[in-house]
Order: structure tokens, then sequence, then C-alpha cells
């Protein structure tokens, strides 16, 4: 499953998440609307929404394999 989320800290949300291999920081946005606006695109490619992190200066996917 692939992921993509918003926060304002990648590197505590990438050790709460038990650091992905694949974990990447995507984007930095200057405005919360662009950063939502880049959420929305991701979400329309099939990635599912990070509910782990807060804020949205960066937008970082990673996945999981089961």
């Amino acid at each position: 499953m692939k992921f993509a989320g918003l926060t304002d800290d990648q590197k505590k949300i990438k050790a709460e998440l038990g650091n992905p291999a694949d974990f990447k920081v995507m984007q930095q946005f200057t405005s919360e609307y662009s950063a939502k606006q880049w959420e929305k695109r991701m979400y329309a490619h099939g990635y599912e929404k990070d509910k782990k992190g807060t804020g949205w200066k960066y937008g970082y996917t990673f996945s999981v394999r089961r």
C-alpha cells in the first residue's frame, strides 16, 4: 500500500513511521492551499491518506509491504 501525507516535521514523522526505507519528502510548500492540492493529486494517483502527519509544510510518501 502506498501512502501520502503532510507534515511540518519530516524527521519526526519518519521516525514515528518506523523509518521506512522508501520514505521521501516529495515537495516543500509555501502555502497550505498548494499543499492540499498536492495531497488531492496524490490520492487521485492511488495513494492512501497517512493520518499521522500534522501541518502542511512538507508532502511525503512511503509504502507498506505486506
